[in-house]
């Protein structure tokens, strides 16, 4: 593959963002009606995507708030460039760690999802990851989060608000 072919072609993307939209409620029939191919084709290429790693898995959006714990929390870090990664997947193990994105630039470079029962948890956490090599550089709250499926995975004819 060349540098400027992509590993996916148009009907992988429109299975992709249809995915995106909301995989629980989207069967492969589904999909395929509306792109006008077979349920086995639809279901061929999702097994291929999988294999190849460009679906990594399904994910479950939990309203954390609804489930009783008000302290969904982002945590920004910073980690020596050189360790990033290990420190960063080292900190998956502390509880009531969720979610943790590297980022590429800037010193606040590790970005942590956290979810706490108090205040008392959230300190245990920081000290947590802390003791990690993470150091902690801020606390936020998270009021709502908002996903929506990547536009360049749609169909140029699609005229949704999507």
């Amino acid at each position: 593959m060349t540098g400027s072919e992509s590993p996916i072609d148009d009907l992988d993307r429109r299975i992709i963002h249809a995915l995106q939209h909301d995989a629980r409620h989207t069967s492969a029939t589904t999909i395929a009606e509306s792109l006008d191919v077979s349920a086995r084709t639809v279901r061929n290429r999702i097994h291929k995507l999988e294999d190849a790693g460009v679906i990594r898995g399904y994910d479950v959006d939990v309203d954390y708030e609804a489930a009783g714990y008000q302290l969904h929390t982002l945590i920004v870090c910073t980690a020596p460039i050189h360790r990033r990664e290990e420190v960063a997947r080292r900190a998956l193990d502390v509880e009531g760690v969720v979610a943790i994105r590297e980022v590429m630039t800037g010193a606040d470079n590790v970005h942590v999802e956290v979810v706490g029962t108090d205040s008392n948890d959230l300190s245990r956490i920081g000290r947590d990851l802390n003791d990690t090599g993470l150091e902690v550089v801020d606390e936020d709250l998270i009021r709502n989060e908002y996903t929506r499926p990547f536009h360049r995975f749609r169909s140029p004819t699609d005229t949704d608000s999507e």
